[in-house]
């Protein structure tokens, strides 16, 4: 991850320099973390720079607004077209887009009513998340302590900041055990997903995922691993799965904007399948990478082209 300290942030309607992208003490959502957010990607590719399913993302932004009763002072396609401009305004051929509306700077209380709501969209330049070599050779991980928020606890279809407070406890907890990730479970001790991925199991050729009621975040990316993976003609089963199918499984995988498709090698240290990246999974990543590098055909439309800036890096 490296950020540009010379680009342009878009806040709240204006492109700004990034030294002057700040908010204040007091703000709202510093203290209650009452803030929702996207995490979008740009790719080079032999088209230009295009953003991977720019629509789907930002309807998640605005429904996770509703649930926290937060109305976007933008009109969906407008703040649409700022993703675009931020993008280009940056120069980057490829960047992560977080796009941002949180409780700005009024009053301090558990209400966030009264607090404006402020938007502002970032971009920088991105690294493999789990390391270069992750996306082929897989990563180790455990199975977290830490459970998945309970139902009328958090509402975990929405992507709030608050919510990661529990992300960043089983990512730590992972990282001081020596894994790469964890593997949280649901309140009821069934399979939920990764710190900030959703999970894919592999047995016997069939694909298994966690459905919504097992407080997962419905991920744009997992739904483009399950689109994909019925065109390549595997069945897929959204399904409550017990822990011990980690186990079990041939293959398994992670998916999301930062991991991409990552295979996962091994479980609590016990090998998934062959200990290795497996068939299956290769076979989505290479119609999934195809896509977002202009390698293979766009058939559903996911790719949102950016207009080329003279001196893009």
């Amino acid at each position: 991850m490296a950020f540009s300290e010379s680009g342009k942030v878009w806040m709240n309607g204006n492109l700004v320099a990034w030294k002057d992208a700040t908010v204040h003490v007091a703000t709202h959502a510093l203290h209650y973390g009452t803030g929702v957010f996207e995490g979008i990607r740009a790719y080079d590719s032999p088209q230009g720079t295009r953003i991977f399913r720019l629509a789907p993302h930002m309807r998640r932004l605005y429904d996770s607004c509703r649930v926290y009763r937060m109305d976007v002072p933008y009109a969906f396609d407008a703040l649409n077209q700022a993703v675009v401009e931020t993008v280009q305004a940056n120069g980057f051929k490829a960047c992560y887009i977080r796009p941002l509306v949180h409780r700005g700077y009024s009053q301090l209380g558990v209400n966030p009513m009264p607090s404006p709501v402020e938007v502002s969209i970032i971009v920088w330049e991105w690294d493999a998340y789990l390391g270069a070599d992750a996306v082929e050779a897989g990563v180790d991980v455990g199975v977290s302590s830490w459970t998945r928020m309970a139902p009328n606890t958090f509402p975990a279809l929405a992507k709030a900041s608050a919510n990661y407070a529990n992300s960043g406890l089983i990512k730590m907890q992972a990282t001081v055990d020596g894994y790469a990730e964890g593997i949280a479970l649901d309140e009821s001790g069934l399979l939920s997903e990764g710190s900030g991925q959703n999970l894919f199991l592999v047995r016997d050729g069939v694909i298994y995922t966690p459905g919504v009621n097992s407080s997962i975040l419905q991920g744009v990316t997992r739904d483009s691993v399950i689109t994909i993976a019925r065109d390549l003609g595997y069945e897929v089963r959204e399904q409550a799965l017990p822990r011990e199918f980690l186990y079990l499984c041939d293959e398994a995988f992670f998916c999301g904007t930062a991991v991409e498709i990552t295979p996962i090698r091994s479980v609590d240290r016990i090998p998934v399948g062959e200990g290795r990246r497996g068939p299956v999974t290769k076979a989505l990543q290479d119609r999934f990478f195809g896509i977002l590098h202009g390698t293979a055909a766009d058939t559903h439309g996911w790719m949102t082209q950016v207009p080329a800036v003279v001196g893009a890096r």
